[in-house]
Order: C-alpha cells, then sequence, then structure tokens
C-alpha cells in the first residue's frame, strides 16, 4: 500500500520538476503581474497534488497541467473582474459618502476637529463612538472594553472638555454643533 503512495508522490515530484519553468512562462505570457502567474502556478499543482493520481503518463502529464492551468487562469481572470467591479462600487460609496457632508469645509467644523484632537484618546474615542457612530454607552462599553459607567463619566467630560475648547454658542450660520449637543439614544436596559 505504502508503495503505492510513494509512487504518486515520486510521480508528482518529477511532474513538478519537468513542467514547473514551461508552466511558469506559460502563466506569466498570461498575466499583468508577475505574482499573479506565480499564484497560477501554485494553484495549478495544488491542484495536481489533489489529483495526483489522475495525471496522465509522459508528454500527457504536460498538456493536462497546461488544461488545469487554463482553467486556474480563467478562474483568476474572473476574479479579477469581480474584484475591479467591487472596487468601483467602494469608491463611488465613498465618493457619495464624502459628499454628504456639506461643511466639511466649514472652518467651525475644523476647530471641532482641532478640539477633538486635544482631548485624550479614550475621551475622543468615546465622544465619537457616541456621537459619530450613534452607539449606545453599553455598546460603545464592549467596543472599548470598559464597563458602560465609565463610557458615561467619560462622555460626560468629553463634552464639557470639547464645550470649554469651542465654546457652545451657535456662531454665524455653518457652525457645526453636531459633536457639542447632538442626543444620543437612550440605552436600553
Amino acid at each position: 500500500m505504502s508503495s503505492g503512495i510513494e509512487y504518486y508522490e515520486d510521480r508528482f515530484r518529477r511532474v513538478y520538476l519537468e513542467h514547473f519553468e514551461p508552466l511558469l512562462a506559460y502563466a506569466l505570457r498570461r498575466v499583468a503581474h508577475p505574482e499573479d502567474g506565480a499564484d497560477v502556478v501554485a494553484e495549478t499543482f495544488l491542484v495536481a497534488w489533489r489529483r495526483r493520481h489522475d495525471i496522465p503518463a509522459d508528454d500527457e502529464a504536460r498538456l493536462w497541467l497546461y488544461g488545469v492551468a487554463r482553467r486556474v487562469l480563467a478562474n483568476h481572470h474572473r476574479g479579477g473582474v469581480r474584484r475591479q467591479r467591487l472596487g468601483e462600487r467602494l469608491r463611488e460609496q465613498i465618493a457619495v459618502a464624502v459628499a454628504v457632508d456639506p461643511g466639511s469645509e466649514v472652518p467651525e467644523r475644523l476647530a471641532v476637529r482641532a478640539a477633538l484632537a486635544g482631548l485624550g484618546e479614550l475621551d475622543r474615542e468615546v465622544l465619537m463612538l457616541t456621537v459619530w457612530e450613534g452607539l449606545q454607552p453599553r455598546e460603545v462599553a464592549a467596543v472599548l472594553g470598559v464597563g458602560p459607567a465609565v463610557v458615561r463619566t467619560r462622555l460626560s467630560r468629553a463634552r464639557a472638555r470639547l464645550r470649554e475648547m469651542v465654546g457652545d454658542d451657535l456662531g454665524p450660520p455653518g457652525h457645526v454643533l453636531d459633536v457639542l449637543t447632538a442626543a444620543t439614544r437612550k440605552e436600553q436596559r
């Protein structure tokens, strides 16, 4: 029994040594990046290893490997098209998300951001998770690995400190107070 296993393993090694370079050249001529060619060859030989009992004898092995590589390349190209389409959709969503914030260039918004940078890291994160992400204190606590009481205390202090740094008069139209005054959802008990 072990001699049969050894036979197929030895045969695979011989096929690999004999056909690796021509198969790599085949793949490199069909992909845009050399690392993609290496991936195609690796996947081809993975298939060959899994199906080592099906590898034909002699010169037929080379043709069989080219057939496997051809199918692997087809999958690679389809995957590239899917990745490209996904990337385009993500870029569109990001463009829309960025375009949704008309006040991003308002000087007051920049002042709020500068004040946020002056807060301690945990206070800033508690405030941003609560106000900008809309999380409840118990949810913020789970994200940060602290207790809800700690989050409530930090949130109260962070809002007070931010008001000190920025002020809380309305100012001219366009002044951004969303960080200072936005109500949080009532925590569910």
